[in-house]
């Protein structure tokens, strides 16, 4: 990273430094009007002089079906420093209505689910204060688990106008000790740098959409909390190879069994690991697996469920890789 902290205004960089100071080492993109605002803070140790000292308990247990104060307000700040600061959302600019008017109306309409007419009004003084102020009542508010449902919300409607986010709320919650990242706009249990790295860059890829799809609904599937299907999870993650191998075999009718055939008899591929994953198939194909048996649910986990989604995904990026080199 860069020695200096770089902005493209020197005034908004003497007063960002007036007013913030940052928990952990990030860089936060905070794209507005074709312009990238690049932030470095200072790096802080894990741990402070007085826990070192034993003077203070070091917070050193995941949090994984709880929030701590730490952890949501540095959540909140994160959403304020890459959002709710931006010079276009809280008030007008160029003429056009604050970001915040339409991000209220979605929250309004789609996440609270309350009537729109009760957001604060035009005729109102600080109408964008009142709005974020029933933003923030909420999410100090609300049990811990809603306050990360708000976050995918949040990351999922910004994902254009701040495509940085989830990747700068991973810092955060890193820091904090959360048990939980994003993966692509899902945050999902922790798990190893590698793994997540290859699951973002399978289910975010612009090539490839409609495998993206059905890794991310694996994802989703597999990192429900209340609810999770891990049966429907495994199916998503082999239909992310099936769509794969069609792209590879040229064949939009395949099954993933006659694609992975096509492909050991026209493509350099390795043929001990084809025929892995052609076992693979058969396992999810035959009449105990999960793709059949729809009435009577069979004994699986989640280490199965997740197992599943990364051998898919890494034989997705191995397909990808093979496509290149056509």
């Amino acid at each position: 990273m860069p020695p200096l902290v770089s902005f493209i205004s020197s005034t908004r960089q003497r007063r960002f430094h007036e007013k913030v100071s940052f928990p952990a080492t990030f860089l936060l993109y905070c794209v507005r009007c074709q312009m990238t605002y690049v932030v470095q803070s200072i790096k802080i140790p894990m741990s402070n002089f007085s826990q070192r000292l034993g003077l203070k308990p070091s917070e050193q247990v995941i949090q994984t079906s709880s929030m701590n104060s730490e952890l949501r307000n540095s959540l909140w700040n994160a959403l304020h420093f890459a959002i709710w600061e931006s010079d276009d959302f809280m008030h007008h600019r160029f003429g056009k209505m604050p970001r915040i008017d339409s991000l209220s109306k979605i929250l309004w309409f789609r996440y609270f689910k309350k009537p729109v007419d009760e957001i604060p009004s035009y005729g109102y003084q600080n109408r964008s204060e009142r709005i974020l102020k029933i933003i923030r009542e909420h999410f100090f508010l609300v049990p811990w688990n809603e306050v990360y449902e708000f976050l995918e919300f949040i990351v999922e409607v910004e994902r254009k106008a701040t495509p940085k986010l989830a990747e700068f709320l991973n810092k955060t919650l890193e820091q904090e000790m959360s048990g939980f990242r994003f993966i692509g706009n899902i945050l999902s249990p922790v798990t190893g740098d590698q793994e997540r790295l290859m699951l973002e860059a399978a289910i975010v890829d612009p090539r490839f959409t409609a495998v993206g799809s059905h890794l991310e609904r694996a994802l989703a599937m597999l990192a429900h909390r209340t609810d999770p299907d891990y049966r429907n999870s495994i199916k998503e993650s082999m239909s992310a190879v099936e769509a794969m191998a069609r792209i590879i075999a040229d064949d939009e009718k395949a099954t993933l069994g006659q694609a992975l055939k096509m492909l050991k008899k026209n493509r350099d591929l390795h043929p001990t690991l084809l025929d892995g994953f052609s076992k693979l198939y058969g396992y999810t194909s035959d009449e105990n697996g999960v793709r059949h048996a729809m009435m009577e649910e069979p004994d699986l986990n989640q280490d199965d469920a997740k197992y599943f989604l990364l051998s898919c995904t890494s034989f997705v990026n191995y397909l990808k890789a093979a496509l290149v080199q056509k």
